[in-house]
């Protein structure tokens, strides 16, 4: 047996163009801004990443490049000045921050009419509240790969592992909205008899950050395994699933090509829909 591959860059280039096409059938011009704190090799190519998805689909961006050593005060500032500017229709601030910025109170800055991330406490909260304005971009690229490839999420078990507030957070409450309906476990570093529940689960989301955590021999035959993490090693890309998993799943996301390319064209998508 041999997985189905969800092939992420496929279904973000099918998802740009159709946002091409709605750009230039608009005749709108929107502009994403990014702010960018320190000089992080991943945060720097995944910055450069989203401008240029953005010349692709035809949006204009706006970049904002800050030093390690910005303060609290000057990222604020940096948020606010675009909150302000008509030509940035939607913007990021891109995570992590330094460990003596408060995290929370840059989020919380953010004009939520214009938060591109979804990450803003208002955006979030509506989330909770199955009012959904602004799905942060990973849970909802995991969503349109599990929809695309027509996975059953209704009365499903679905294991999360990771709490973070960007994927395992908001997708348990995403996924267990109407009229997906799946039932959430999400998992954590404190969770007793993990491999008792990720052997359980009819889906299999990883988003923990250790590189080749989950072995073929842990999960079920015929399963769905969605890989989120991202560790770097050697100058790889790896994920938290060990690819050899595609040979007892059923469905598989490889890491790189499965949420990332998605991850970044719900981006754009965010900003057409804060457009809107």
């Amino acid at each position: 047996m041999s997985a189905v591959i969800m092939d992420g860059k496929k279904l973000a280039k099918q998802t740009k163009d159709g946002i091409a096409a709605q750009i230039k059938q608009s005749n709108k011009k929107l502009g994403l801004g990014t702010i960018l704190v320190g000089d992080d090799p991943g945060s720097l190519a995944y910055v450069e990443g989203k401008h240029s998805d953005c010349a692709e689909v035809g949006i204009n961006s706006i970049r904002v490049e800050l030093p390690k050593t910005a303060s609290e005060q000057e990222i604020i500032k940096a948020v606010n000045d675009l909150n302000n500017n008509p030509e940035c229709t939607g913007f990021i601030v891109q995570l992590p921050l330094p460990k003596s910025v408060n995290t929370e109170k840059v989020l919380l800055a953010i004009d939520p009419k214009k938060d591109a991330d979804g990450l803003n406490p208002v955006n979030l909260g509506s989330l909770v509240l199955s009012a959904n304005k602004v799905i942060p971009c990973t849970p909802k690229a995991i969503l349109a790969l599990l929809n695309e490839y027509k996975i059953k999420l209704s009365g499903s078990k679905v294991l999360i592992i990771g709490r973070g507030t960007t994927v395992g957070r908001p997708l348990s409450i995403l996924l267990s909205q109407k009229p997906i309906d799946a039932t959430i476990t999400l998992a954590h570093s404190a969770t007793n008899n993990l491999m008792d529940l990720i052997k359980e689960a009819d889906v299999v989301v990883a988003a923990i950050g250790v590189a080749h955590f989950i072995k073929p021999n842990m999960v079920k035959p015929g399963c769905t395994v969605v890989d989120v993490g991202i560790t770097r090693e050697d100058g790889k890309l790896l994920g938290d699933v060990d690819p050899a998993v595609a040979q007892v799943a059923a469905y598989f996301t490889p890491t790189p090509g499965g949420v990332g390319p998605m991850t970044r064209a719900m981006l754009l998508s965010n900003l057409l829909e804060l457009a809107k």
